[in-house]
């Protein structure tokens, strides 16, 4: 499913000339060659461009399209018009000249099959290089003394005869076109993505871009152990993949990757998505509506086009169409050594999505601090909120980030993952944030549960509440804001010391907390002591005629809520006055 559904976003995106044709690929190179009629290297030159990366401006690679390269392994496997100097200088400083004299051999062995009856100055430039060169005197020629060490760092580089670049010759890219599409170095089988017969591809091409993976990149199919295959058959030809969809799948995620506005961050999934008809539109949408990516547009123009979408309306924005019964794709890949693992796939139209993303929110809306700036919380604050900030390492849970996105995307239960760790961080850190709260709230709504009843499952303060955990809540935040008032510039009030033992056994904790805090009202003054007395009075009439001896961890998560909106509920006071 994962590649018919990129195989097809190829064909779209090919279509539209906005991806490079079979057998062409985009690569990154440093610098060019150029060559005259009779082979002779007279010059080289850096094709490296300034690019931004952070606060500074630094010589990157340039992209070009060139023909695609092959994926090596242990093996010699040169590349047609652009490799690294190993190939076409044979040198290096991996140490094993042998090898590398080899490596020139074969791309030498190349470009004399391909070239061969070329009726092409430019080609005929090319057989005269590599037939003159002399790997032995590459260290000493002129033309490579002042970049030799650059050349020598393993960057790419290509051909250049007359000022132009030899991959962009009419007849050069004739040849090419005409060895990759009837090159036939398989077995016949039938294609499991397209249902067409033809040459299987042995080893897919690589996926860069994802985070935690190799900078060469990694495989997404692969067998490599004798424990992976069946009925004699060796690597991929346990998954017979045709050579077009092979071409199509990788170029066509790897074109995704690359579009970094696009990709964003799960836990340690790198995440992508897109339309079947293509479009940056589609994504623009839902990384704003989900992954809490900045807006391209205004937030008038985003909010009405989400509004008329989730009602199952076509918009116009930004001068596209936006249907939503478009089928949409969002795919997860994890690093795995040097595969790929997925983290998950999930297909369904684009109005669903966002129908189902907007429950999400609805359910995650609860009071807000003054100091907040999210109008919603992104899927990656939430996830956040599992880690401790001061830690080294401050990735979640990598299974917890696929569950949780799956649940908001597909409108299921979240995962107790989810809760058990907010609970952990809640009881670690004696600290609720808007994000916790948030978490509990929509827990509750969707894994309902019957010790948290609805009435605390509030977007603010509940008055009216006769739930005893939420009760507690909001008495525990009414006894430290009376500590604080007692006590100006405290530096730890009872939260620091008390909030997890009174969230699980209150009959211990509430006792000594309210006879503490007698002792508080007495330093303030008349209309305050009275103020904060009626409150605690009230709430203790709620409680009953005693405390409860225990509370699981649902009632807990009223204690929580009843906490967090107590407590927001005074400063919302404070900022009115």
């Amino acid at each position: 499913m994962i590649l018919q559904a990129l195989t097809d976003y190829y064909r779209t995106l090919e279509e539209k000339g906005e991806i490079s044709p079979p057998g062409w690929g985009e690569v990154k190179v440093s610098h060019a060659l150029c060559i005259g009629a009779d082979g002779t290297l007279e010059q080289v030159v850096s094709v490296q461009t300034e690019q931004t990366k952070g606060k500074k401006t630094v010589l990157a690679p340039r992209p070009m399209m060139l023909p695609a390269p092959v994926k090596r392994t242990v093996g010699i496997a040169p590349n047609f018009l652009c490799d690294n100097s190993g190939y076409f200088l044979g040198a290096d400083n991996k140490g094993k000249p042998q090898r590398t004299l080899e490596c020139f051999q074969a791309c030498k062995a190349l470009h004399e099959e391909l070239l061969e009856g070329v009726d092409s100055p430019v080609a005929q430039a090319v057989l005269a290089f590599f037939r003159t060169w002399q790997p032995e005197q590459a260290a000493s020629h002129p033309a490579l003394l002042p970049c030799w060490d650059a050349i020598l760092s393993g960057g790419n580089l290509v051909f250049r005869y007359e000022g132009r670049f030899v991959h962009e010759d009419p007849l050069v890219r004739q040849v090419w076109d005409s060895r990759y599409g009837t090159a036939e170095d398989g077995p016949q089988m039938v294609c499991l993505v397209t249902g067409e017969r033809g040459t299987v591809e042995s080893i897919h091409p690589s996926i860069k871009n994802v985070q935690g993976a190799q900078s060469s990149g990694a495989a997404l199919v692969s067998f490599n152990a004798p424990a992976f295959c069946s009925y004699g058959k060796e690597q991929n030809y346990n998954a017979p993949t045709g050579k077009y969809a092979a071409f199509a799948y990788t170029t066509a995620l790897n074109h995704l990757l690359a579009d970094r506005e696009h990709v964003y961050r799960m836990g340690d999934a790198t995440v992508v998505c897109w339309a079947r008809c293509g479009g940056d539109a589609y994504q623009n949408l839902m990384g704003w509506a989900f992954f809490g990516a900045e807006p391209s547009y205004t937030l008038t123009d985003l909010q009405g086009a989400l509004k008329n979408l989730c009602m199952g309306n076509a918009v116009d924005l930004d001068e596209e169409r936006l249907d939503p019964h478009m089928d949409f794709y969002i795919l997860g890949l994890s690093p795995n050594s040097a595969r790929l693992s997925v983290r998950f796939f999930l297909h369904n139209t684009f109005g669903a999505f966002l129908r189902n993303a907007q429950a999400h929110q609805q359910r995650l809306e609860i009071v807000k601090p003054v100091y907040d700036k999210f109008d919603t919380i992104p899927i990656w604050k939430l996830l956040d909120e599992t880690v401790n900030q001061n830690s080294r390492d401050k990735t979640p849970l990598p299974n917890m980030a696929g569950e949780v996105l799956r649940a908001v995307l597909t409108d299921t239960r979240y995962p107790a993952t989810l809760l058990n760790g907010v609970a952990l961080r809640i009881r670690a850190e004696h600290s609720m944030t808007r994000g916790r709260a948030a978490i509990l709230k929509a827990y509750y709504l969707k894994n309902t549960h019957p010790d948290v009843p609805k009435e605390v499952l509030t977007v603010s303060l509940n008055p009216d509440s006769t739930n005893v955990p939420y009760n507690l809540g909001r008495l525990f935040s009414v006894l430290e804001a009376v500590q604080s008032a007692a006590n100006p510039g405290i530096n730890a009030t009872i939260k620091d010391k008390y909030f997890s033992s009174a969230s699980a056994t209150p009959a211990i904790v509430f006792p000594v907390l309210v006879n503490l805090a007698q002792k508080h009202l007495k330093k303030l003054d008349g209309g305050l002591r009275t103020h904060y007395d009626k409150q605690i009075t009230t709430l203790l009439s709620k409680l009953g005629e005693s405390y409860p001896p225990r509370m699981n961890l649902p009632q807990q998560g009223c204690f929580q809520l009843g906490y967090y909106h107590q407590t927001q509920s005074r400063f919302e006071k404070k900022e009115e006055k």
